[in-house]
């Protein structure tokens, strides 16, 4: 049996407490390579957030990892909270998670999904590099961001 048969995806809701815990370890680990002002978290009390998809990684019925997508504009899905434990990368669940996502964002009739990223997360830059995102200008929020590193990738 390969370690991936050992991985379960699983649409949540903003509220869910494994969800809520991922992010919690992914904003300590921001928190440790930037300053409080450019980490750009999502609100999970805003009732928009309600509309964003979300999914957490089950290695053994344990969450980790996660993801979410929220949409921009008609064609355009942003990728957020993207996050998998450091014990469990290179193990193909942050490439199972991107996947349903990217899968989702084309159901949403979106054909382009951008992120905002940091070069002090080189291993992150690395990854979507290899799914196939490109840095782009810095948009929206994080225009005035020096520390922002944008990228984008075409769906299919």
């Amino acid at each position: 049996m390969s370690g991936i048969d050992h991985l379960v995806l699983r649409a949540v809701g903003p509220n869910d407490s494994d969800l809520a815990g991922l992010i919690s370890k992914l904003d300590g680990y921001l928190s440790d390579l930037y300053p409080q002002d450019e980490i750009f978290g999502v609100d999970m009390s805003d009732p928009k957030t309600g509309e964003m998809t979300f999914v957490v990684a089950y290695w053994d019925g344990v969450p980790v990892g996660c993801g979410g997508i929220r949409r921009l504009d008609e064609a355009t899905v942003e990728l957020k909270r993207f996050y998998v434990e450091p014990s469990m990368r290179r193990q193909g669940v942050a490439r199972q998670v991107f996947s349903r996502l990217e899968q989702e964002a084309e159901e949403m009739g979106c054909s382009v999904m951008r992120l905002e990223t940091g070069a002090p997360q080189f291993e992150s830059v690395h990854f979507y590099k290899k799914m196939g995102f490109y840095e782009i200008d810095r948009f929206g929020e994080y225009v005035d961001c020096e520390s922002s590193l944008c990228m984008e990738k075409l769906l299919r």
